[in-house]
């Protein structure tokens, strides 16, 4: 199987697929097609080979003729997903910024629901409450993929997790997350039936993130970036913790002081002799 691509690549900017794919930038458009943008071959193959629906992919510079082209052209085999190579200025055009990699891919997104997060043993979720950057969402979700997490939570009104700038800090670990979307009374009404253990971080905490017990299953529950968790959230954990500012800073990244909590659960569960 090869690409099924024109004589000349596309160089129109009102082309169809010009305008339909470089659409999926907007949230809305996002949401009404159920599709998200995908940058560069080896994230575009990952999704594939994970088992993501890729709709529409175009590229440059003759990809199919090239190793890796070819690859992609056997995994898409039959698929239905349309191909389509386009000039630089295209690519531009769809990427929304100078410079960008040579594949662009249209996935269809995955949809969970909390029914889908179970307390299964050694399942570890991060709960985001509200959180607003959509790079600090995607070097979480990265973060959380290094660990073996299950996926995230995202309570309450967040930034889009299949937005083109979430998913290009994912670095591809968007492929192995499940993801979550619910409004906090929701999450609080199922989190009541959740048998395993909750932790948060929170400004009122006494207790040093280092000194209590990560049980899993596991909910680390993780405030948005200006004030953290709020007060329903905070009456939702069973323990909640802080990490000590011993400098100047009174906070971190949101992102940085996830991947530490996330590394602490993984340095309770697997000690330094066994790693």
């Amino acid at each position: 199987m090869t690409f099924e691509i024109d004589a000349r690549p596309v160089s129109s900017l009102s082309n169809p697929a010009v305008k339909r794919l470089a659409g999926l930038h907007l949230k809305k458009n996002r949401e009404a097609t159920g599709l998200f943008l995908v940058e560069g071959l080896r994230a575009v193959i990952e999704g594939v080979e994970l088992g993501f629906t890729l709709e529409e992919v175009v590229f440059v510079d003759r990809l199919r003729d090239l190793p890796p082209g070819r690859r992609l052209a056997k995994l898409i085999a039959g698929t239905g997903a349309r191909a389509l190579e386009v000039t630089p200025e295209v690519l531009v055009k769809i990427a929304r910024r100078d410079n960008p990699q040579t594949v662009i891919g249209a996935f269809r997104r995955r949809e969970f629901t909390l029914a889908d997060v179970r307390p299964e043993p050694g399942a570890l979720w991060v709960v985001l409450e509200g959180i607003k950057d959509p790079g600090n969402l995607g070097t979480v979700l990265r973060t959380l993929d290094a660990v073996k997490g299950a996926g995230a939570i995202l309570v309450g009104d967040t930034c889009d997790p299949w937005s083109v700038e979430a998913v290009r800090a994912t670095m591809g670990s968007l492929f192995v997350n499940r993801i979550v979307r619910a409004p906090m009374a929701a999450f609080l009404d199922w989190r009541r039936g959740w048998t395993g253990t909750v932790v948060g971080t929170a400004l009122t905490a006494a207790v040093d993130y280092r000194l209590v017990d990560y049980r899993p299953p596991l909910l680390l529950m993780m405030g948005n970036e200006q004030s953290g968790l709020p007060p329903q959230m905070v009456g939702a954990c069973d323990r909640t913790v802080k990490i000590p500012m011993l400098g100047r800073a009174d906070s971190l990244n949101l992102a940085v002081s996830t991947g530490i909590m996330l590394y602490e659960v993984v340095r309770c569960r697997q000690p330094l002799a066994e790693s």
